[in-house]
C-alpha cells in the first residue's frame, strides 16, 4: 500500500524548517516522530520526564534564537510538558510543542489519554491548533513555528491525533520554505530625538539591560552605547554579560541605590515586572522617567514605564539609532552626588560580599563555596573567552551565585527566570550543551569555534525536581559539571548534626510534633517575626522545608556511569572542581555547606506583603 507515513510527514515539516534538535520523552503515539526525525538527521534527546524536556526546549530556543521543539505523548504527557508553556510565555522564549492526542474518531468518547489539549494550551500559548487532516499537517506546523518566533517570542502548540501520526496517507509532499529571521523594526526618529534629549538633560541617567537584549544579540550596539557615553548600567540576572561584568560602568553592586536615585532610566529588553520591582516606588525614584525599548507594544507604559518616551522596536536597531543621534556625547556626571553615591554603595556592598566569601568555617558557607569554585574555574578557563556556561537554580543557591559568578559574554548564564521555575536546571544544562557543543551549533556566545563547559549550580531542593536527567546526560556523553549545594533543606536546614536530625525525623514519623513550636507551613515570611526565628524552629519534628540530612546526591552520577564526588572542606571542593572540569563524563559534586539552621528566611527583594497604608487620623 502506497502513501506517506504520518510521523514522516511531521518529521519532514520540522526538517524543512531547519530544526536540528528535538527534545522529548518518547511513547505512543509520538515515538515514531522522533525516529523519523533521526532518519532525516535531526537529533533527538530523550528525557526521563516531559517537564525537563520542555524546559530544555525553552532554553534551546533562547540560546539559538529559533524555536526549541519538544514532543510528548498526550494526556499525562501533555500535562507534564504544559509546565514549559507558561514558562516560555513568561520568559519570551520561542517554543514549539507537539503532543500526541486521542484519535479523531474516538475523541470525546473516553479514549486512551483523551483530553482537550488544544483548550488546555490556548490561554497560555501564542497559537494552539489541531490539524484536521494529514494534508495540512505541514501548514499547521509551519504556522505554529512562525508564531513562536515572530513578534514577542513565546510558545506555540500543535495537537496531533494518533491516527494522523500512525496512519499512511496518499498526500502530495508539501515542502516548507525555511522561515527566515523575523523582520527588525526601528523606532520613529522623532522618538529617538526625545530619548536622546532626556538622556542628555538627566542629572542621574542609568541603563538597565534585560535578557531580551541578549536574545536579540544586541551586545555590539549596547557595548558601543555604554563605552561611548560612560553611562552606568545594571544587568538583569540573565542580562549579565551583554556588557562584560568587569566593565567599570557596571553597578550591579549598587542596584538599589541606582533605582532610588536615577532620574532617567533606559530599559533595554527587560520588562518592569517583579524582577525590577515594577519600576515603582518605594524601590524606585517615583519621579524617574523610565524609557522602555521593547519588541512588545503591550509592555510600554506598564507599571513605572514612561508611556510617551518608550518605544517599540528591535533592541539592536533602536540602540544603533540612539548611538547615531548621540553623536559622540559623553556623560559628564562623575562629580555628581548620584555618581558618588553609586561608587560608595558599590564599594560598600563589594566589601561585604568579600568578607562573607572569606569566612573560614566547615561546613563552608554558600559564599565561601562559590569563591572556591569560581577561583578554580577561572584558572581553568579564562572568563574573557566565555568558555563556561553557568546554569543556576534554587533559592539561596541561585540568588547568591548570581552576584558571585561574573559573566563576560551574553547568553552564558541561565537561571529560573521570570517565572522563577524550579526544576529547569538540568534541562537547561542539556540544552546549553546541545546549543553550543553539537555539530552545527546554533548558540552564539564568547570565543567562536570552541566547545563550552556547562556548569550547573543546583540547590539540593531544586536538583530533586529533575535529578534523573543526569542519566540523560550520561547517555548522550555530555560532560556536564553539577554542583549540588547541600544544606539539607529548602532555604536552610533544620539542624547542624545528624543525631538531632534523626531525632526530628523519628518524631515526625511517629506524629509527636504537635506540642512543638515549629512552623506547620511557610508562607515566604509574610508578617513573620524574624527575631523570633530560633524560638519558632524549636519544634520536635522536621520542618516543612526539611530535606534528608546530607543526602548522598553524588551517587546518582555513579549510577549513570558518571563521577560522583563529595566536598566538605575548601581543599576537597577545589580538587573536585578541577576533576569535574576535566572529566569527559557527567560529574556531580555534593557540596556539604552550612545548614544555617538559624538563618532568617528573609527575601527582601520579593515584595509579597501588601503596601503599607497610612492610618486614618481620628
Amino acid at each position: 500500500m502506497g502513501g506517506t507515513y504520518g510521523a514522516k510527514i511531521i518529521a519532514q515539516a520540522l526538517h524543512d524548517l531547519g530544526v536540528k534538535v528535538i527534545f522529548g520523552t518518547p511513547g505512543l503515539p509520538v515515538t515514531d516522530i522522533a525516529q523519523e526525525g533521526l532518519y532525516l538527521g535531526i537529533r533527538f534527546i530523550s528525557f526521563r520526564n516531559e517537564q525537563a524536556a520542555a524546559y530544555a526546549a525553552t532554553a534551546y530556543g533562547y540560546l539559538s534564537g529559533r524555536p526549541g521543539v519538544c514532543i510528548s505523548v498526550g494526556g499525562p504527557g501533555a500535562f507534564h510538558v504544559f509546565a514549559g508553556v507558561p514558562h516560555a510565555m513568561a520568559n519570551s522564549f520561542p517554543l514549539l510543542v507537539l503532543s500526541g492526542a486521542a484519535e479523531t474518531h474516538n475523541s470525546g468518547k473516553g479514549a486512551f489519554q483523551d483530553v482537550d489539549q488544544v483548550a488546555l494550551m490556548a490561554p497560555h500559548a501564542k497559537l494552539s491548533v489541531r490539524p484536521p487532516s494529514a494534508d495540512v499537517i505541514p501548514k499547521f506546523i509551519n504556522d505554529a513555528y512562525r508564531a513562536a518566533c515572530f513578534g514577542r517570542p513565546g510558545p506555540a502548540y500543535v495537537d496531533l491525533p494518533a491516527n494522523l501520526i500512525l496512519g499512511t496517507f496518499d498526500v502530495p509532499r508539501n515542502q516548507l520554505k525555511r522561515i527566515t529571521s523575523p523582520p527588525k523594526s526601528a523606532a520613529p526618529e522623532g522618538k529617538i530625538r526625545e530619548i536622546v534629549q532626556a538622556l542628555k538633560s538627566a542629572k542621574a541617567p542609568f541603563i538597565v539591560l534585560g535578557k531580551g537584549a541578549a536574545f536579540a544579540r544586541a551586545e555590539r550596539q549596547i557595548n558601543q552605547l555604554v563605552q561611548s557615553t560612560g553611562l552606568p548600567f545594571v544587568p538583569s540576572p540573565m542580562g549579565k554579560g551583554i556588557v562584560p561584568d568587569s566593565s567599570p560602568n557596571n553597578y550591579s553592586a549598587a542596584r538599589s541605590t541606582a533605582f532610588k536615585e536615577a532620574d532617567v532610566v533606559l530599559v533595554l529588553g527587560a520588562r518592569l515586572n517583579w524582577i525590577l520591582s515594577f519600576g515603582l516606588p518605594p524601590k524606585w525614584n517615583g519621579n524617574a522617567k523610565i524609557i522602555q525599548v521593547d519588541i512588545d507594544p503591550n509592555e510600554l507604559g506598564k507599571n513605572g514605564g514612561h508611556p510617551e518616551l518608550s518605544v517599540v522596536g528591535d533592541v539592536g536597531v533602536v540602540v544603533d539609532q540612539i548611538n547615531s543621534a548621540l553623536d559622540g556625547w559623553q556623560w559628564q556626571g562623575q562629580s555628581t552626588a548620584f555618581f558618588k553615591n553609586l561608587q560608595a554603595a558599590k564599594s560598600r556592598n563589594e566589601a561585604k560580599a568579600a568578607k562573607k566569601a572569606a569566612v573560614q568555617k566547615v561546613p563552608v558557607t554558600y559564599e565561601r563555596a562559590y569563591e572556591i569554585i569560581k577561583k578554580k574555574l577561572d584558572e581553568l578557563s579564562n572568563p574573557k573567552d566565555g568558555g563556561i556556561v553557568y546554569v543556576s537554580e534554587g533559592a539561596n543557591a541561585m540568588d547568591i551565585a548570581r552576584s558571585m559568578f561574573t559573566m563576560e559574554h551574553p547568553r552564558t548564564r541561565l537561571d529560573a527566570g521570570t517565572y522563577a521555575t524550579m526544576g529547569v536546571g538540568l534541562g537547561y544544562a542539556i540544552a546549553s550543551y546541545a546549543a553550543y557543543n553539537f555539530p552545527g551549533a546554533e548558540g552564539l556566545a564568547g570565543k567562536q569555534g570552541s566547545r563550552k563547559k556547562i556548569v550547573a549550580i543546583e540547590g539540593d531542593s531544586a536538583f530533586g525536581f529533575s535529578g534523573m536527567e543526569v542519566e540523560t546526560m550520561a547517555r548522550y556523553s555530555m560532560d556536564i559539571l553539577i554542583f549540588i549545594m547541600n544544606n539539607s533543606g529548602l532555604y536552610r536546614g533544620d539542624t547542624d548534626n545528624a543525631e538531632s536530625w534523626e531525632e526530628r525525623r523519628k518524631n515526625t514519623v511517629e506524629g509527636t510534633t504537635t506540642d512543638g513550636k515549629g512552623l506547620t507551613a511557610w508562607s515566604l515570611g509574610y508578617q513573620t517575626k524574624y527575631e523570633k526565628i530560633a524560638e519558632m524552629a524549636g519544634g520536635k519534628g522536621l520542618t516543612a522545608w526539611s530535606l534528608g540530612y546530607q543526602t548522598k546526591y553524588e551517587k546518582i552520577a555513579e549510577m549513570a556511569g558518571g563521577i560522583g564526588l563529595v566536598a566538605r572542606t575548601p581543599e576537597e571542593l577545589a580538587h573536585a572542581t578541577g576533576v569535574g572540569f576535566k572529566a569527559k563524563v557527567p560529574v556531580v559534586v555534593n557540596v556539604i555547606i552550612d545548614p544555617q539552621a538559624d538563618l532568617p528566611m528573609d527575601f527582601s527583594w520579593l515584595d509579597m506583603a501588601p503596601p503599607k497604608q497610612d492610618k486614618a487620623k481620628l
